[in-house]
């Protein structure tokens, strides 16, 4: 997710960085905690091997210790090989991918799903109601279903199927003919209008044309637009809440719009799951709103008092504008005004790709936090499901949700989703000194959590609730991505900053001041997940520029694959990692970035000591055999949403917000239409492209 990583960008857009006041460890102290306590306990190794070797190798051998559980070992994975030429940095306005392969542009910002709207402009001219029938903006998660000939769906088919894409935000600047306008204090409602409608979720149909090129299916059926003005039913134990009761359903069972949609997930019955993250910052809250019950929440979340609200949105006449503003007023009841509203966003939301007539749901048994991505594990017949979660902020935490009913292969459809995720136990994430981490369950069932009322309070404050808990604070967790063979479980850390990692700061988590380039942190659990409460950890892979010293280039990175910040996250059928980048950091030397990864597993790494002398540790240092760089996207891009049809031959990546730098009067991007032509002088906009190998292959392997 973008941070705003342009001074010159209009300050139009805000997002909570680190609303966590709890005294609660964070990740960097649980790590220098476990070398000190290694190096008393173990005094006949050096502290960096006692600190990785711990709780790896010693148990393994069939050590024991009581603060040490084990888990089981997984066989070594079997890794591809991946044959392509690695794509060097770049600064221009292009996207480059290796010799061999093309690039096609699928689903640009709006493209029209339907006949009777005319093809996009390129100046600002469409109306805010085409939008309900047009590509949004900001690209991000996303997935691919196989459709099959009777229109459901066909896991295995690969030229034809359904996409679904998430659009995150805007580039405000470049969706008017001459930029966002206010008027005496006053956003114009059909400025607004385009806005809200290019937030959301865009289903589409997609076909092959010719050998493994994808086009969209113009006038499907099944293509449709889900925005921050559509319906959404909410579903599970906090529906029907006091809480979650507001003018717009007073009942508490449903509420208008999905915003800041950012990754996503999939279920192993064919619907889709998209993330609300840092919805915070769209709502308004008067400075005066303070007398409240829900403050300490609506503070914890990042709802302010004093903030107008990101673009504006609650400033024209009417109810569906009002309905950005959380400020209370005098009535009592919840459902008279929309003090709750906050409270019917930050949840993961099922749709149905193959239903164009459904009602997506709001599922609150996954918890409310900014939700980035929701990742199943591989389900096991006659197991309980689980998906893993990251809250994307500056020290927040790690969750994971496991169904109450055991899956079964034959549920299909919208009835399933009721099925496995209103019902289950939401966990959150403690890294322990040892190596070794806990779920600790979030539910009234724990006595930790006795202050709460029910599960439902419980859900709609999950934050506060894994601040009571003792969770372990991490950098800004974002997308999980699940090894589809052993099972292990990888979150990227996408970066810090100096200001909370100074030098002086450092320690064995982040041995570099700022951590401005990011990491990747993976676990495993016992071979039953859903059961599991108990997993060990390691650092799989530290970001960094090539040219850095050994001391802080922990990883051995070059040339071929360095990179900075860590964002998305993916893994194909093959084991193949897929990682995006969201940088701030290196953008001097190269634009966001797209690399191809082959890991091994937990523990495969050894202990190392950076410069100046802090101790750390790591997975396997991977080398351009294990990890290159397969694309680089053009000027002010960020790399979002991985998805590849089953059978490894067509892979869609997103590219968004490029020139987000810029101004409606000072392009600093033509993309795409720079793509095949270097003298564009057209707008920017964010679009899904797909990559195919020329020679009809699968990609890269």
């Amino acid at each position: 997710m973008s941070k705003n990583r342009y001074a010159h960008k209009p300050e139009t857009y805000t997002e909570p960085d680190d609303d966590n006041p709890s005294a609660n460890f964070h990740f960097t102290d649980i790590l220098n905690a476990r070398l000190t306590r290694r190096q008393t306990v173990i005094g006949g190794l050096s502290a960096t091997t006692a600190a990785l070797f711990g709780s790896f190798s010693l148990s393994a051998c069939g050590g024991s210790s009581s603060d040490n559980p084990a888990t089981p070992a997984t066989p070594p994975v079997t890794k591809a090989a991946l044959n392509f030429s690695a794509v060097g940095h770049s600064l221009d306005d292009i996207v480059k991918v290796p010799a061999g392969y093309s690039v096609g542009v699928l689903y640009a910002l709006g493209d029209p799903q339907q006949f009777g709207d005319a093809s996009w402009s390129g100046n600002g001219a469409e109306t805010g109601e085409s939008y309900d029938r047009r590509a949004g903006d900001h690209h991000d998660g996303m997935h691919f279903f196989g459709l099959a000939d009777d229109g459901t769906y066909a896991a295995s088919r690969s030229d034809r199927g359904v996409l679904c894409v998430n659009h995150e935000n805007i580039t405000q600047a470049y969706l008017h003919a001459a930029g966002p306008t206010t008027v005496a204090g006053a956003r114009p409602a059909a400025e607004v209008d385009k806005e809200v409608n290019c937030h959301g979720v865009s289903v589409l149909e997609l076909k092959r044309a010719t050998g493994n090129a994808l086009q969209y299916v113009r006038a499907s059926r099944l293509n449709r637009r889900l925005t921050a003005a559509s319906r959404f039913a909410i579903e599970g134990p906090a529906a029907g809440s006091a809480r979650m009761k507001t003018l717009y359903a007073a009942d508490g069972a449903a509420t208008r719009g999905t915003v800041n949609n950012c990754a996503n997930g999939y279920t192993p019955w064919g619907t889709y799951l998209t993330c609300e993250e840092n919805w915070a910052g769209y709502f308004k809250r008067a400075a005066t709103d303070t007398a409240r019950t829900d403050a300490k929440s609506l503070d914890r979340y990042g709802v302010k008092t004093g903030q107008s609200g990101n673009y504006g949105w609650s400033t024209p006449e009417g109810d569906l504008y009002r309905r950005w503003d959380t400020s209370s007023t005098a009535a009592v009841d919840g459902s008279a005004d929309y003090r709750n509203i906050a409270n019917t966003f930050g949840w993961v939301v099922e749709i149905d790709p193959f239903d164009p007539a459904s009602t997506p749901v709001k599922r609150t048994a996954l918890g409310r936090f900014g939700h980035e991505g929701c990742q199943p594990a591989n389900p096991v017949e006659g197991q309980p499901l689980v998906f893993y979660m990251g809250d994307d902020s500056r020290n927040e935490y790690i969750y994971k949700f496991v169904s109450k009913a055991p899956w079964s292969a034959a549920d299909k459809g919208r009835a399933a989703g009721a099925t496995y995720l209103n019902e289950g136990t939401l966990y959150v994430a403690k890294f322990n000194a040892d190596g070794t981490g806990s779920w600790v369950a979030l539910s009234t069932s724990n006595p930790a959590l006795a202050s709460f009322a029910s599960d439902a309070d419980i859900l709609i404050d999950t934050r506060l609730a894994a601040d009571i808990v003792g969770a372990t604070k991490m950098d800004r967790p974002e997308w999980t991505a699940v090894h589809p063979t052993n099972g292990e479980v990888y979150v990227t850390l996408t970066n810090g900053t100096s200001a909370v990692r100074p030098q002086s700061a450092t320690d064995a988590a982040n041995p570099r001041p700022g951590n401005v380039n990011g990491h990747i942190v993976r676990w495993r659990e016992a071979n039953s997940r859903a059961d599991a409460t108990q997993f060990q950890w390691d650092v799989y892979l530290f970001g960094s520029p090539s040219a850095e010293a050994p001391g802080y280039n922990l990883s051995a990175l070059t040339d071929n694959n360095d990179f900075s910040s860590p964002d998305g996250l993916w893994f194909d059928s093959r084991g193949v990692l897929w990682i995006e980048t969201d940088d701030g950091a290196y953008t001097s030397t190269t634009n966001c970035m797209l690399l191809a990864a082959t890991p091994g597993q937990v523990g495969d790494g050894g202990a190392i000591t950076a410069g100046g002398g802090t101790a750390t540790f790591k997975g396997a240092n991977p080398g351009e055999q294990n990890l290159r760089r397969f694309l680089v996207g053009p000027k002010e891009c960020e790399l979002t949403g991985i998805a590849m049809t089953p059978d490894n031959k067509t892979l869609m990546v997103n590219i968004q917000h490029p020139g987000e730098g810029g101004t409606a009067s000072k392009l600093t991007s033509h993309w795409p239409d720079s793509q095949g032509n270097a003298a564009s002088t057209a707008r920017p906009r964010s679009a899904t492209i797909f990559i195919t190998k020329d020679d009809g292959g699968a990609i890269g392997i």
